[in-house]
């Protein structure tokens, strides 16, 4: 099964994430099947913190890729549906 979820990266204290399609087995911070976009919490300017690939997001949703709670989040913030919606 395909999960999106994300993939931390940064400095102690300056996290970074990396939203990907990964094997639902995989570890957290294991290899992707694809990169889908990134969220940077701690960027002071709102319009930089989140930029996701919306047309590769509906692909992998479409397919059944089960998102995690923050990815579903992050993804709903942004507007991105499944296809056929």
């Amino acid at each position: 099964m395909v999960r999106i979820r994300l993939k931390r990266f940064g400095r102690t204290h300056s996290p970074a994430y990396r939203l990907c399609a990964m094997d639902a087995r995989s570890p957290r911070d294991g290899r992707p099947i694809e990169e889908l976009g990134y969220y940077h919490p701690c960027n002071k300017n709102e319009d930089e913190q989140v930029k996701l690939n919306a047309e590769r997001i509906a692909y992998w949703l479409g397919v059944g890729a089960q998102p995690s709670e923050t990815a579903a989040a992050l993804i709903k913030k942004a507007g991105i549906e499944k296809p056929g919606k």
